[in-house]
């Protein structure tokens, strides 16, 4: 790269017509970040505010040949990874990456959508943790995500804690978060989200907020810890850069349909129109 070219950011998920999540919401992020998106496409959805009405997975060839075209030719400084559908994506997505080594891969364990649609098959679950997660830099769980991937409880924090020491045994950092938390624990203004890395424990805590607007959260911010991190920045300074980033897109958010509308990705560059 030359000192003008900006950070080469590819994103490896599922495409949501709604505009909200999957790709669409990853490259608005980078977008809002200043990286260069690029994008490798393993599902087709249909699906707005409320509902995914129809899932068509891509065949794992041209999966494979998307992620060589941008890395044999572009080059990539951070990778992005969501929804993967599929055994067989999983796989081949895992193949691909360890040929090619990027350096960061933050991988979001996409699993349901939040109209509470499947958007990982059964037979997934154990190839992305076994095949996909010793090749991650970050992996970042939801609660229900993190309980499904360990058979561990995540209702108190020492439970996500040992969640994310059970899924750390595979290399990777990981940041667990705490939106999803109910009960006594989850009374209260704030929401604690918690990394795992070298360093220890890092507790991230920042308001919850009143909104239905929360369709693409948690592609948001994988995307937004990605860009910033091949841009160059630390783990725990680019996971609370990419909180905040976040916190703004919620607040900032417009109502869009009539379920779980998506948060302002862009609301740093321009004004809602009125």
């Amino acid at each position: 790269m030359t000192a003008l070219t900006p950070p080469r950011v590819l994103t490896i998920a599922g495409s949501d017509s709604g505009g909200g999540a999957g790709i669409q919401a990853d490259l608005k992020t980078f977008a809002a970040h200043g990286v260069y998106g690029m994008s490798v496409v393993t599902a087709i959805t249909a699906q707005n505010t409320c509902e995914v009405t129809a899932i068509e997975t891509i065949s794992p060839a041209v999966v494979a040949a998307q992620i060589d075209a941008v890395f044999d030719d572009i080059g990539v400084d951070a990778v992005k990874i969501g929804m993967l559908a599929s055994a067989a994506i999983v796989e081949v997505v895992a193949s691909r990456l360890a040929v090619h080594r990027p350096e960061v891969v933050v991988l979001d364990p996409v699993m349901i959508a939040k109209s509470g649609d499947a958007l990982l098959q059964d037979d997934a679950v154990a190839a992305l943790r076994d095949q996909l997660f010793p090749l991650a830099s970050l992996l970042t769980p939801n609660l229900p995500e993190a309980e499904r991937l360990t058979g561990l409880g995540a209702a108190s924090e020492a439970d996500c804690l040992a969640a994310a020491r059970q899924l750390a045994q595979h290399g990777a950092a990981v940041l667990i978060k705490g939106g999803h938390r109910v009960g006594p624990e989850s009374v209260g203004p704030e929401i604690v989200d918690l990394l795992l890395d070298g360093q220890g424990v890092k507790r991230y805590r920042h308001p919850r907020q009143a909104t239905t607007s929360t369709h693409g959260t948690g592609c948001t911010l994988s995307s937004a810890i990605a860009a910033r991190l091949g841009a160059g920045a630390n783990l725990r300074s680019a996971v609370a850069g990419a909180i905040d980033y976040l916190q703004g897109a919620i607040a900032s958010a417009f109502p869009l349909g009539a379920g779980h509308g998506p948060v302002h990705h862009l609301y740093r560059l321009a004004e809602v129109p009125e």
